[in-house]
């Protein structure tokens, strides 16, 4: 496929995309983003992709570069330009561009950017089949993760962290390991065969994935809690698993060096999987 971006109105070749050297979004990272699933060439979950885009915005107080109806039309534009498949669309909105200060100029000018990448969602059902290992990092963010903004230089510390301890994954815990979230992901929980999830808060994102999940859950007769867990929970818990759009429902089978459950994702995690 050919890499093709959408920068502020034009498709371009993706190496000759810019934006400006003062662009609220790379200078203080006053920007926020979405990550959609393209799927047999249809956007997944799309309605509520700029559902969450346009409360973000609202909430940082950022107008919206185009109306849902423009923006659905231009990403479909540059899917169709890429001749995507299977792919994640990436669209992040900013402030715009402006002399750099802490203060917010007036009647900035929102820069709108997406991209299309080929993504392998075939191959996460292999990575379901297996499972993955988490480490749990000290959470360090801001107090609205519920904003999906690109700030995002403690999820990537802890990712790194995670790395280092050979895991996936992180879980961001806090002083009392309460489990948050993943660096990248919801964070979940089967016990007595029934769900368990952290309810939605400025701590963590409510994720598109963790909305379809619990739809899913529901549909199937999978009874969900919505509460908070700690890592002692998670260790004694008979299955775990995270979803994100780039990891659904994907089980974990190892927490801090620790086997979960059998070791191998279990039987709710993987009808979730099989249904999704």
């Amino acid at each position: 496929m050919p890499r093709l971006a959408y920068v502020s109105g034009r498709i371009m070749p993706l190496a000759d995309a810019r934006v400006h050297i003062e662009d609220r979004g790379h200078q203080f990272a006053d920007a926020v983003y979405e990550v959609c699933a393209v799927l047999n060439g249809r956007l997944f979950d799309w309605p509520q992709h700029v559902a969450r885009l346009t409360r973000n915005l609202s909430a940082l107080g950022i107008p919206a570069p185009l109306a849902p109806a423009a923006l659905d039309a231009q990403a479909r534009r540059l899917v169709a330009a890429n001749r995507a498949t299977e792919a994640l669309l990436y669209i992040q909105v900013s402030r715009g561009a402006g002399p750099r200060n802490h203060v917010i100029a007036p009647k900035l000018r929102p820069t709108l950017t997406m991209t299309v990448r080929p993504f392998d969602f075939a191959g996460r059902k292999t990575l379901q089949a297996k499972g993955i290992a988490v480490a749990s990092v000290n959470d360090q963010r801001w107090g609205r993760c519920d904003i999906k903004t690109v700030g995002l230089l403690a999820n990537v510390l802890a990712k790194a962290a995670a790395k280092a301890e050979q895991a996936a994954e992180a879980w961001l815990v806090d002083e009392a390991e309460v489990v948050a979230e993943g660096g990248s992901t919801n964070a979940w929980l089967v016990e007595h065969c029934g769900l368990v999830t952290p309810p939605l808060s400025a701590r963590i994102l409510p994720g598109v994935m963790r909305a379809t999940v619990l739809r899913l859950a529901q549909g199937a007769g999978i009874a969900v809690a919505e509460r908070h867990f700690t890592l002692t929970d998670a260790h004694a818990a008979d299955e775990a698993f995270v979803t994100s759009t780039t990891m659904p429902v994907v089980g974990v089978v190892k927490l801090d060096g620790r086997t979960i459950g059998g070791g191998v994702p279990g039987a709710v995690t993987q009808r979730l999987g099989a249904l999704l």
